[in-house]
C-alpha cells in the first residue's frame, strides 16, 4: 500500500501538539484582585479597506448602503463560481504583518472553516487556520515597557451582516458584508490587566491605520475584538480561560474584562470551577453571560481549499512593500518632536483621525500629519502647528465637523500664514478670513478675500486711520477713558480691544497701544 504525506494535516497536527513557549513577565500586583494574576489574550479581526471583495469582483459596502446591494454571485454562493484572490487585499495584509514586526511566509494556503449559520452562505468560511500570511512578530505598547507577542496574521472572509427584527421576531440577512476581506491578528496571552488590553487595542488600530490596511472602526463593525481571559494565583499555572465575542468598543472591552475577572474569583473562592465557555457581553448589565460551552463548540472541520492554490510570495515583492511603507506612529511621532513641535501639539496632530484618513487599497495623504508636512514646508513648524491645532481645528471642532470635512487647501491656509507673518493681514483678520473661508466653503486666495472684505493690514505710517479709532474707542468708553488718564493703566487693555473691534483687525494692536496713549496724554 502506498501512503502518501499530507502537508495540510502535517502542519495541522503541529500546532496541535507542538508544545508552545510560555511567556512570563514579572508578577503584577492590581488592588482589585490581591493575589490574583489576570491573562489577556486577544483576537482582533479588522476589515481590509480594499475597494473589492476578498474573492469577489463586488464592491466592499460602506455604512449606510442600501442592504443587498454589494453582492457577486460568488458572495452569495451560487453553484459553479469560483474565487479570485485580491491582490490588494494581500499587500495590505503583509504592510499590517511588517508593521508588527512579523514573519511573513513565502508559502501559506487557504481552508474551509465549516460551520451552519444564516450569514454564512456558503456553509463556510475561507481562511488560514494552518498555514497563515504571516506568525511570530510583536506590538510595543505606548505604557510601560511592554510588548505584546503576535501569534499569527492571516486572511478571511467577513460573514454577512445578521440583523434581529424584535416587532416581526425574524433575523434579517444583508449579504453587503459578506466576503469582504478580513485580517484576523491573534495576540498571544501577553496581557495583564484590562487597561494593557484597551493599550493594546488602541496602538494596534493606530498601526493598522497608519499603514492603510484598515480604518479601524469599531463602531461601524470593521474592527472587532475577541477576548480571551483566565485567573491563577501567583506562582501557579494558567487557569481555565473563557471568551468573550464581539467586543466593539474599547470601553466595553475593559468593562466586559474586568466583569469576567471578578466572575472567576468569585466562582473560584467559592471553590467551584471555571468552565471553558464563549460567551457574550451585556453592555446594560455591565457583565458577560454564557454563548455556549467548549463541550458544545462545532466542529469546524477544517479542510484546504481545493479552488484556492497556495498563495507564493517572492522575496522581492515582500522586500518592494517593506520600502513602500508609510512611518509608523513611533516614528512619526520622533519627527514631529524633533521639529520642535511640544508633545501635546504632536498629540492633537496625530489624534486627529488618528494622524491619517485611511483611503481604499492603502491610499495615503489626506490626514492632518500629512495636510501638516504640506504646510510646513519652508514655514516655521511651531507657527504652524498653533495656526492648524488652535485655528483652523478649532473653527471646524466649534462648527461639529471633522478634519475630513476641511475645506482649506494647504495653498490657502500656507498663504494665509505667510500674509500674518509678513504683515499684511493682522492675526485677528487672519482668523476672520479663516472663519469665512471654512463658513463659505471658498476657494479663492486669502490675499484676494483680504482685499475684499477690507481686511488688509493698516500701516504704523497710517496713523489718522488709527487715531480715527481711538478717537471712536474714547467716546464709545469715556469712563476707561478718564480712568487711564487717571493712571489706572489696567483699563487700557479694554480700550485696545475696542479699537481692534472698530478696525476689523486691521489695526496693530501694539501700534494702536502707542498712538491711544498719546491721545490720552493730550
Amino acid at each position: 500500500m502506498l501512503v502518501r504525506r499530507c502537508p495540510w494535516r502535517s502542519i495541522q497536527l503541529h500546532q496541535l501538539w507542538c508544545p508552545r513557549q510560555i511567556h512570563t513577565r514579572e508578577a503584577i500586583h492590581d488592588k482589585r484582585w490581591p493575589g490574583w494574576q489576570v491573562i489577556i489574550g486577544i483576537e482582533v479581526h479588522a476589515q481590509i479597506k480594499s475597494r473589492r471583495k476578498l474573492f469577489s469582483e463586488s464592491s466592499t459596502s460602506r455604512p449606510g448602503e442600501i442592504p443587498n446591494t454589494t453582492v457577486s454571485t460568488f458572495d452569495s454562493a451560487f453553484p459553479g463560481t469560483l474565487p479570485t484572490l485580491n491582490p490588494k487585499c494581500v499587500e495590505l495584509a503583509v504592510r499590517t504583518a511588517l508593521a508588527l514586526n512579523s514573519k511573513v511566509h513565502h508559502h501559506s494556503a487557504f481552508d474551509r472553516k465549516h460551520y451552519f449559520y444564516s450569514d454564512l452562505p456558503a456553509g463556510y468560511q475561507i481562511t488560514q487556520r494552518y498555514s497563515p500570511l504571516a506568525s511570530g512578530g510583536y506590538l510595543k505598547l505606548s505604557k510601560g515597557d511592554v510588548s505584546v507577542g503576535i501569534q499569527q496574521i492571516q486572511l478571511e472572509q467577513d460573514t454577512a451582516k445578521s440583523t434581529f427584527d424584535g416587532l416581526r421576531r425574524t433575523s434579517l440577512i444583508d449579504l453587503n458584508r459578506a466576503g469582504s476581506g478580513l485580517m484576523e491578528i491573534v495576540s498571544e496571552p501577553h496581557m495583564r490587566s484590562p487597561e494593557e488590553a484597551a493599550d493594546y487595542v488602541r496602538t494596534l488600530q493606530a498601526v493598522l491605520r497608519c499603514v492603510g490596511s484598515s480604518d479601524g472602526n469599531m463602531e461601524q463593525g470593521s474592527f472587532r475584538c475577541d477576548v480571551n481571559v483566565s485567573i491563577n494565583k501567583h506562582g501557579q499555572p494558567h487557569g481555565t480561560r473563557c471568551e468573550i465575542k464581539n467586543l466593539n468598543s474599547v470601553k466595553f472591552m475593559t468593562v466586559a474584562i474586568t466583569s469576567e475577572v471578578f466572575r472567576h474569583i468569585e466562582l473560584l473562592e467559592s471553590g467551584y470551577s471555571v468552565s471553558q465557555d464563549t460567551r457574550g457581553f451585556d453592555e446594560n448589565k455591565a457583565e458577560t453571560f454564557k454563548l455556549r460551552s467548549k463541550a458544545d463548540s462545532p466542529d469546524y472541520r477544517y479542510m484546504p481549499d481545493p479552488n484556492i492554490p497556495p498563495l507564493l510570495l517572492s522575496e522581492e515583492y515582500i522586500e518592494t512593500i517593506r520600502k513602500t511603507m508609510p512611518d509608523l506612529p513611533d516614528t512619526t511621532r520622533v519627527r514631529l518632536r524633533n521639529l520642535g513641535l511640544s508633545e501635546r501639539d504632536t498629540d492633537v496632530l496625530m489624534a486627529v483621525d488618528s494622524g491619517h484618513e485611511v483611503g481604499f487599497d492603502g491610499e495615503l495623504g489626506k490626514g492632518a500629519v500629512t495636510y501638516f508636512d504640506s504646510l510646513a514646508q519652508q514655514r516655521d513648524p511651531r507657527v504652524v502647528v498653533n495656526w492648524m491645532t488652535h485655528e483652523l481645528i478649532g473653527q471646524l471642532t466649534a462648527r461639529k465637523e471633522t478634519f475630513s470635512d476641511n475645506p482649506v487647501s494647504v495653498e490657502q491656509l500656507g498663504e494665509l500664514i505667510d500674509l500674518v507673518q509678513d504683515g499684511k493681514i493682522t492675526g485677528t483678520s487672519g482668523k476672520l478670513l479663516l472663519k469665512h473661508i471654512i463658513a463659505n466653503r471658498s476657494s479663492s486666495a486669502p490675499s484676494v478675500l483680504a482685499r475684499e472684505l477690507s481686511l488688509e493690514a493698516v500701516s504704523e505710517d497710517d496713523n489718522a486711520s488709527t487715531r480715527a479709532w481711538c478717537a471712536e474707542a474714547i467716546e464709545a468708553l469715556p469712563e476707561e477713558a478718564e480712568a487711564v488718564r487717571q493712571g489706572n493703566p489696567r483699563v487700557l487693555n479694554k480700550l485696545v480691544g475696542k479699537i481692534m473691534q472698530l478696525s476689523r483687525g486691521r489695526a496693530d494692536a501694539q501700534n494702536a497701544r502707542v498712538v491711544l496713549e498719546d491721545v490720552l496724554r493730550r
